[in-house]
């Protein structure tokens, strides 16, 4: 009899052990990915700075305005990886845009909030980011939300 109880202590404490294994492993995982700088750091990009004086503060973006070079771009985007499913949960961006004499002229940090845009924080002198089309296509593409979904005209 001692024999078997013996047996079924190891089997429970084996079976205890592969179902706390179990739990572990499909605990979620996040990653980020790209580069936002952050806010102590854009605190010293001041109004007026020059494209060179941004890139030694906050270091060279990930995206530039493509049409007039009007703009620079830092994104980060946060994975959750669960199991063998992968999916992006989250992306911000910051939005350094320049006037035509080259100069900083707004400085904008954005994020998904319930599916829509919303702007984090803001030092500008103008209304705000030139070219929201180009923020649709970068949050475009955050989970299963389609542009049309998350920006209103």
């Amino acid at each position: 009899m001692a024999l078997a109880g013996r047996k079924t202590a190891v089997l429970r404490n084996l079976a205890a052990g592969l179902a706390l294994m179990a739990t572990v492993a499909c605990a979620p995982i996040y990653r980020n990915h790209g580069y936002v700088p952050m806010d102590q750091d854009l605190g010293r990009v001041q109004i007026g700075a020059t494209r060179d004086e941004v890139r030694e503060v906050i270091g060279l973006p990930s995206v530039t305005s493509l049409a007039n070079d009007s703009g620079w771009f830092y994104v980060q985007s946060r994975f959750r990886t669960f199991g063998l499913s992968r999916r992006e949960v989250g992306r911000e961006v910051v939005a350094v845009s320049f006037n035509p004499q080259g100069r900083v002229s707004n400085v904008e940090r954005f994020g998904l909030e319930q599916g829509r845009i919303v702007p984090l924080s803001r030092r500008v002198t103008d209304s705000g980011v030139e070219g929201s089309s180009f923020l649709r296509q970068l949050f475009g593409s955050v989970g299963r939300l389609r542009a049309d979904q998350v920006l209103d005209d």
